[in-house]
């Protein structure tokens, strides 16, 4: 098909948004037709990065993102222009992986878009491997959890709610709404390996969100089984993206997240910790208390859990707000272990609140960021990815 190129200068908001539906429908056409679709936007308000591009795969999986990103875009007077790029590469051709290798890109580089169509289509057929749901379900909003009561209190809650037709490894579930602004939970299981797999394919969907709601091990003296832990710093022990971002780099939930689950926190008189959350690789790190005290004791650490940190440093690396919020679930060092009879009243007792205690915060961001959080502080300088400020 012959490239579509639309100016927004002049356009009044129908005009904008029948242009952004053609030039969606034409991306969807030309990735039917078997090549990755291309977009290209010259920006004529930009001092330093006028014109970016960008090319994607299964452009129908993020149409939401795109109708948003395009009406802003068009709303300033950018002049987008979609075109055939180059034929796909089936997802079984070798030439594939020489594409996927990110210690190749450049990631603070000015792009339209952080991934590759190569790698946006790997991570969808991932998704649909892992979590039993095609790609195009998943919505604006993503829990993550390590317990499939918390999947269970999410179908409960949304009867209808959409997912895998039998047993995969990371179930999804999703609660779809109008413009994909619904809720998806994902059951990672237990450990940093699966959360930065599903984050690591997550991220090429843009979602407006991610929480975390899973249980730690309390360290401190006042805290009790069953309380809350809100983190406001990670301990990257888990070592799993130490080679992607060093531990030097700062990693901290996104604030707006945060605030949002402390007004939910507050408004219900829960019981909670702020602090530093430390995130292990070693489900047994009690069996290392000495090599460990040291490092509890010298980070002031609140918690200890196996995720959340993971989720944060790759939130990070790929410009996703997100944020924690756990339920202490023992107390290794002052001896309350986890038992199997203290642990399923414990569940039992959690479960429905943590889960409402994380769509009360979703609820604020939709009213509050219909457009989406504001994430220029997870941007490098200058890196426009899609976004339109004034100057760059």
């Amino acid at each position: 098909m012959a490239e579509r190129v639309i100016s927004g200068v002049g356009l009044g908001p129908e005009e904008i948004g029948r242009a952004v539906t053609d030039l969606c429908d034409a991306l969807a056409e030309i990735d039917a037709g078997g090549d990755y679709p291309a977009i290209e936007v010259l920006r004529p308000w930009s001092v330093h990065n006028p014109l970016i591009t960008g090319e994607f795969a299964r452009p129908n999986a993020i149409r939401a993102y795109l109708e948003r990103e395009l009406r802003a875009l068009l709303t300033l007077g950018a002049t987008v222009t979609v075109r055939p790029s180059r034929p796909a590469l089936p997802i079984d051709d070798p030439a594939l992986l020489r594409a996927l290798d990110e210690t190749a890109w450049e990631m603070r580089a000015k792009k339209l878009f952080l991934f590759a169509p190569e790698r946006m289509a790997l991570s969808m057929a991932r998704l649909e491997h892992y979590c039993g749901t095609p790609a195009e379900a998943f919505q604006r909003y993503v829990l993550f959890t390590n317990y499939g009561m918390h999947v269970d209190e999410f179908r409960a809650r949304f009867p209808d709610a959409e997912g895998p037709s039998g047993p995969v490894q990371m179930p999804a579930w999703h609660a779809r709404a109008g413009n994909h602004d619904g809720v998806s939970i994902v059951d990672i299981g237990v450990g940093p390996s699966n959360a930065k797999t599903v984050t690591d394919h997550l991220a090429v969907l843009r979602p407006d969100a991610v929480l975390m709601i899973g249980h730690c091990g309390g360290l401190r003296n006042h805290q009790e089984i069953g309380d809350y832990v809100l983190p406001t710093a990670y301990l990257r022990d888990d070592r799993i993206l130490d080679a992607a971002l060093p531990t030097t780099i700062p990693v901290i939930p996104n604030h707006l997240l945060n605030r949002y689950l402390l007004a939910a926190l507050d408004a219900r008189g829960a019981r909670y910790r702020v602090g530093t959350v430390l995130t292990t690789a070693n489900r047994n790190w009690e069996l290392e208390i000495n090599s460990m005290w040291h490092t509890l004791e010298q980070s002031r650490a609140v918690a200890v859990d196996m995720e959340s940190a993971t989720i944060a440093t790759n939130g990070f690396r790929y410009r996703i707000p997100n944020a924690t919020l756990l339920c202490v679930s023992d107390k290794p060092l002052h001896g309350s272990p986890k038992l199997a009879d203290e642990a399923r009243h414990f569940y039992e007792a959690s479960r429905g609140e943590h889960l409402e205690l994380a769509l009360e915060c979703i609820d604020l961001v939709r009213r509050n960021h219909p457009g989406g959080i504001p994430n220029a502080d997870l941007r490098s300088p200058a890196e426009p990815l899609f976004g339109a400020p004034a100057v760059e």
